[in-house]
This record gives structure tokens, C-alpha cells and sequence, in this order.
């Protein structure tokens, strides 16, 4: 039988994250003061995140065990489904075999929910009453709201503007949730009136969205901040991805020889490329990894691998990672979970020890992709995926060529149902392609703080 679709039972969900960090060949380099210039110590990070999570953020634990509470709400949609993209295979003429993890199965439609459950589960554990948060599409901010809703939180989610002009219905599904909306840049925090006051019409940035976040949680011993990629316990949240889609390939007598998967802060790549690249670095099984980006937003491809501030308010520690600089305001492209300036640390790290590649993919070429996989597999990919889509079925062309019949593993990492208006003006011919200027990148670049 040609078998479709690769499913576990609740009892074979993974019970532990994987931390990479254990088996990195040269450890990560630190996160730093920006006032001192020093490594930042768990008391730098308290008034933002719970302890639980610092603790997470700076271990080098192999495997960390996911509390049952946890578990428990999982299992509402994981273990989520593994599929072999026969149609789309046979489309494409390919010898390849491409398998693709699907997690547009969760309540808010992608992987978000795998470290927005236990944000909220910890920040309750240390009686936190509110959290406040970004979302650049708005899946993180639904997943964070979602959380909020089950673990009886507050949540304030600051929306990147453009997005929030974008997709009314995922900032509706926020406020069902019982999140509260603001479009960012605000008039409610110091952070964005500055921006404001400089640029009016400001369309925002994941960095001004972050700065407001962040300035609400240190002003309130109640809030913490919850970010929803690019942290390293963020990352190591979404590592049961590829734990189950690594069962699941056992299932179909399969390995990867490619994993492929797009990338803004790094989270849904992460997810299911760690467990492999992890496997890879302990001399278990070699696989070939391929990170895929917007070219409107190309923090892997063009930006420098550099301490920078997270955010655009420089109220976050300095992190080594590859950036466009925190002053870096991207266009309004339709993926706007992948407009970030820069990439996760790990990410990052990894790129530069090697374990990895990166890639850039333009907006049409991106929804091409997606238009094309929707009509042979019958799901919608939201627009970030669009660029693992895209990703994929450039190493299957590429197999076709060679006659070489690889396995290529790819993370849906949600579904395009809040993304309609992006799909309309694709088919109207009203969206373009967008390479940013390499004058506008020097300039953003040339503001990188100083560090010693």
C-alpha cells in the first residue's frame, strides 16, 4: 500500500525536549549586558521570564523532561501527522521522496503552540498574572492567547502594524482567545511613541514590537514577557517536531537526506531540523540542511554574524547572532513571521560551525510554491512555510535532474486560512518581489553596537 500519512498515538509523543546545546562541538557564545559588556547572569533575565525558563535558556541538558501538565494539553493535537507528498511528487516528476511534517493541525493552525503551552504553564507556576508579548502574521500571538485562555493569564499582544492592517481574523481569533490586540508601532509605551514621533506613518518591525513587550513586562512585576522564537528555550520547545517526524520516518523505513525549512527567528527550523543535526553531530547519521528565508527580510544570506540587540529599542541583552542590525525595518511582504532582523543564536551558530545552509527565496516565487502545493496535496501553507515549500521542491527539481532519488523532510509549519487577502492579491497580480538594498543593509549594519 502507498501510504500517505504517518501517525502516532498519544503514548508515543515525546515525553522530553532536546536541548542541541549538549552536543554543539564549540559552545554558544554567551548572551551579553549591553551595559557591561559581561556575560548576563539568571538575575539579568528574572524581571522578564520566569525562572524555569532561564534555567532552560542556559542549560546544556540533553534532554529536558516536559511537564506532565504540559503533555496534557499536547495531546489535543499532538502527535501531529507525517506526510509523504505522493501527488506533488508525481507532479513534479520527481525520483525524490519529500515527507512533510504538518503542524497546521494545532488549535491556532501552527507550531506556535509548542512553546506557547509551556510559557504559560511556568509563568503560572510563579503566579504570574499577565503576559505580554509580539506577533509579526499573528500565529504566535494566537498561540500565546490560546495559552493565556487555558492557563487563566492576561495577554497583551503588540501586532506588527502592517500585519495588523492584514489579517483582521487572525487578530480576531486573538481577541476570542481573550488576548488584547494593539497594532505597533503604540501610543502606549515609551518605546513606540518614540518611534512615532520619528516616523509616523511606520508600518513596524518584530523589533519595535518586541521593545514595547519587553517595556511593558519590566514595568510591571506581574507581566512577564513571552517571546515566541529566536530564545533558546523557545527552540527547544518545538523540538518535538522532528522527535516525532524522526519515529515516524522509522515508521516508513525512510531518513532524510535533506531537511529543509523556513526561517525568520528560527523556531519552526529549529524544530524539526535540531533532533536530526543533533544525530548528525554525534556521528549517528549524516543529513544535509537547507534554511530557507525571504529575500525581503535576508538575515542568514546578507547580514553579519555580530552581537546586536534584539529589538529596536535596545532594552534587550545583546546576543551573538547573524543580523541586518536592530534599526533594520523591512517591507510589508506577506510573511510576516519570517520579518525579523535577526536569527536565533543556535541558528546562527550553527550556520557558521557549518552544520547548515541558507538560501533566499522571493515573495512570488514563495507563493508559487504554495499555489502549486496546495493543488496537488489539498492544504494551504501560510505564507512563511511557503518558503520550506519553495525550498523542497528546489532540491526535488534538482533530484530530477540528477536522476538521484533523495528523501526530503520539510516542516509545514501552518496553514494559510487567515491568509486569504495575501492568496487574493498573489492571483491579482498585486504582490512583487522585493531584494533590499545593499546601501539600506550597510546603514543598518553600520549601527551594530560595539563590543569588545
Amino acid at each position: 500500500m502507498d501510504t500517505v500519512k504517518y501517525v502516532l498515538s498519544e503514548d508515543q509523543m515525546p515525553t522530553s525536549w532536546y536541548n542541541i546545546a549538549a552536543d554543539l562541538p564549540v559552545p554558544l557564545p554567551p548572551p551579553l549586558h549591553p551595559g557591561t559588556g559581561q556575560p548576563i547572569g539568571p538575575a539579568d533575565l528574572a524581571p522578564l521570564f520566569p525562572m524555569e525558563l532561564i534555567k532552560q535558556e542556559v542549560s546544556t541538558e540533553r534532554m529536558i523532561e516536559i511537564p506532565e501538565e504540559v503533555q496534557k494539553v499536547y495531546r489535543q493535537w499532538r502527535p501531529t501527522p507525517l506526510y509523504r507528498a505522493r501527488r506533488l511528487e508525481q507532479e513534479l516528476g520527481t525520483p525524490a521522496k519529500i515527507y512533510y511534517k504538518y503542524e497546521g493541525v494545532s488549535p491556532a493552525g501552527s507550531h506556535k503552540p509548542n512553546t506557547a503551552i509551556p510559557q504559560a504553564y511556568y509563568s503560572k507556576q510563579e503566579g504570574v498574572k499577565r503576559l505580554a508579548t509580539e506577533t509579526g502574521a499573528g500565529q504566535w500571538g494566537s498561540s500565546l492567547a490560546l495559552a493565556g485562555a487555558l492557563f487563566g493569564i492576561e495577554v497583551v499582544v503588540y501586532m506588527v502594524k502592517v500585519s495588523y492592517g492584514q489579517k483582521p481574523y487572525r487578530r480576531a481569533l486573538m481577541e476570542t482567545f481573550g488576548a488584547k490586540v494593539l497594532a505597533s508601532p503604540s501610543n502606549t509605551t515609551n518605546a513606540g511613541r518614540q518611534i512615532l514621533a520619528e516616523h509616523p506613518d511606520s508600518t513596524g518591525s518584530l523589533g519595535i514590537a518586541i521593545s514595547e513587550a519587553v517595556e511593558v513586562a519590566a514595568m510591571d512585576p506581574d507581566t512577564k514577557y513571552a517571546l515566541g522564537s529566536v530564545l533558546n528555550h523557545v527552540l527547544l520547545h518545538q523540538t518535538v517536531i522532528g522527535q516525532e517526524a524522526m519515529t515516524q520516518l522509522e515508521m516508513a523505513g525512510d531518513y532524510p537526506d535533506i531537511i529543509v525549512g523556513c526561517t525568520g527567528g528560527g523556531s519552526n527550523f529549529s524544530g524539526i531540523a535540531f533532533p536530526f543535526i543533533g544525530a548528525k553531530m554525534r556521528g549517528e547519521r549524516d543529513v544535509r540542511v537547507v534554511a530557507v528565508e525571504p529575500a525581503a527580510c535576508p538575515s542568514l544570506t546578507r547580514g553579519k554574524y555580530a552581537y546586536d540587540f534584539g529589538d529596536t529599542g535596545h532594552l534587550t541583552p545583546l546576543v551573538k547572532m547573524h543580523t541586518l542590525g536592530s534599526t533594520f525595518i523591512p517591507p510589508g511582504i506577506h510573511a510576516g513571521g519570517l520579518r525579523y532582523h535577526g536569527m536565533a543564536p543556535l541558528v546562527s551558530h550553527l550556520l557558521d560551525l557549518g552544520q547548515i545552509e541558507a538560501s533566499a527565496v522571493q515573495q512570488l516565487d514563495a507563493f508559487a510554491a504554495g499555489v502549486q502545493f496546495a493543488r496537488a496535496e489539498g492544504i494551504l501553507p501560510a505564507p512563511e512555510a511557503n518558503h520550506a515549500v519553495a525550498g523542497a521542491i528546489a532540491e526535488a527539481l534538482a533530484c530530477k535532474e540528477s536522476g538521484e532519488s533523495k528523501t526530503i523532510l520539510f516542516n509545514l509549519c501552518g496553514h494559510g486560512h487567515f491568509d486569504m487577502s495575501a492568496y487574493t492579491d498573489y492571483m491579482a497580480g498585486k504582490l512583487q518581489n522585493y531584494e533590499y538594498p545593499a546601501e539600506e543593509i550597510a546603514m543598518a549594519l553600520a549601527g551594530l553596537p560595539s563590543v569588545g
